[in-house]
């Protein structure tokens, strides 16, 4: 016999398409529906724009994100002896900090229990990169997951399929009705997940800049707000950071060049972006989490860290003196004048990167794993006419034609102005509440 539903469908999107407010009944029940199939996708479609075009009150936001929660099940991680803490980027170009930080935090004496995601489009995907690594692998059980933390003190591996199921479903339909930017369904998808994941605390990394999801700073911080409440009426203890994303973070885009570049940082070397946002990001870890008297700087030249690195990556079968894989061709791009670099944007680096199989257009697509670019000079850098800026790296010679369409124009060389560079700070703002 068919389930009697409380709620038509209709009547939903007509509240929200007239600027009411959903009631939690509502919203309960619309998200439920959805999962079990009885909301048809394009009814869940047109709601999904009512609220992008007509917004959320804070509330509203809240009940979303704990039905989207209470589609699926709770880790739990009082099993371990340590405090757990957990980093959430926006993503961006570069941004392979969650590789080292895990590690780092976890030498310092928190559990990280984190987990990541996949890339799409021009922002890369921690999983991804991990993957390019031999024998590693991103697909764990609770249990799995449980054991690694407590031997090692930190994971990075797939979000299993009974955690926050439907958000699975209207991630994938907010990608394809073009709703992706609405804020309240950004903040509940990450939002219920990383409560859903159980940890006791967490720092949000919000990007903005040309190469973010949120190029606007001031809608980044508005992104960070809405997401700090949310921790903090689910019981988590939640701060974000507002962080640059306008040039990209260190020197390299690519799946294997990113894990190459985080050992580098592991190992005490590595660009001064990545080591600086990796410290910076772990002293607010620590802080949440209750740990005190630790330093994640010494932890990294020490060697502390990287013996966590290790451990961690040879719990999941990954082999971490592997050789990584290397791209079969290579092509470098030169200045085309002599000066400063004063601009480099990262948006166009980034689909440079995605073009040459970095990143995929639609999700289940294969990467390569050696593909991406070598940054050779930034904002700052003086360079000469035919001096390396670029090497791109793909085994699809054919994909460097539109790769080079994409980093036209991507760096500016010139004189620097007697007001300087102008460019994001990498910390904009720090949001408690």
């Amino acid at each position: 016999m068919s389930q009697i539903e409380a709620f038509s469908a209709a009547e939903v999107i007509a509240a929200k398409r007239d600027h009411h407010s959903l009631t939690d009944p509502q919203i309960d029940w619309v998200i439920d529906a959805y999962t079990r199939g009885a909301v048809a996708d394009e009814q869940m479609s047109a709601l999904l724009m009512a609220i992008l075009l007509n917004g959320m009150e804070g509330r509203e936001i809240s009940r979303w994100t704990d039905a989207m929660i209470n589609s699926g099940e709770r880790m739990n991680w009082s099993a371990l002896s340590r405090p757990t803490v957990d980093k959430h980027s926006t993503g961006g170009v570069g941004d392979k900090i969650t590789l080292p930080l895990a590690p780092l935090v976890a030498a310092c004496g928190a559990a990280v229990p984190q987990l990541s995601g996949r890339g799409l489009g021009h922002t890369g995907g921690t999983l991804d990169k991990l993957e390019s690594i031999p024998g590693w692998r991103a697909s764990l059980s609770n249990a799995e997951m449980l054991k690694v933390l407590q031997d090692c003190g930190a994971v990075i591996c797939a979000a299993g399929a009974g955690l926050a199921p439907a958000d699975k479903k209207l991630y994938a339909l907010r990608d394809v009705t073009a709703t992706v930017e609405a804020i309240p369904l950004i903040a509940s998808s990450i939002m219920s997940k990383k409560i859903a994941e159980g940890t006791s605390a967490l720092v949000l990394d919000v990007k903005t800049g040309a190469g973010a999801f949120m190029s606007d700073p001031e809608k980044a911080k508005e992104l960070a707000r809405v997401m700090v409440g949310l921790g903090k009426r689910a019981g988590v203890k939640t701060l974000a950071l507002v962080t640059a994303m306008d040039v990209p973070l260190g020197l390299t885009a690519g799946n294997a060049l990113e894990v190459r570049e985080s050992v580098e940082v592991l190992a005490g070397g590595g660009p001064a972006d990545i080591v600086e946002l990796t410290v910076l990001l772990a002293q607010e870890m620590l802080e949440l989490a209750g740990i005190k008297g630790t330093d994640p700087a010494a932890a990294l030249k020490n060697g502390k860290a990287m013996d966590v690195w290790r451990q961690m990556i040879s719990a999941q079968g990954g082999d971490p003196d592997a050789k990584l894989p290397v791209a079969k061709e290579n092509t470098v791009v030169t200045a085309h004048s002599t000066g400063t670099i004063l601009s480099m944007d990262a948006m166009k680096v980034g689909m440079a990167a995605w073009r040459l199989g970095a990143g995929r257009s639609r999700q289940g697509e294969a990467v390569q794993a050696g593909a991406g670019i070598e940054i050779h000079a930034k904002p700052g850098d003086h360079v000469t006419a035919g001096s390396p800026l670029y090497t791109l790296h793909t085994d699809t010679p054919a994909a460097f034609t539109r790769a080079l369409e994409s980093l036209d124009n991507s760096v500016t060389i010139g004189e620097v102005p007697a007001a300087g560079i102008d460019r994001l700070p990498l910390l904009i703002e720090r949001i408690v509440d």
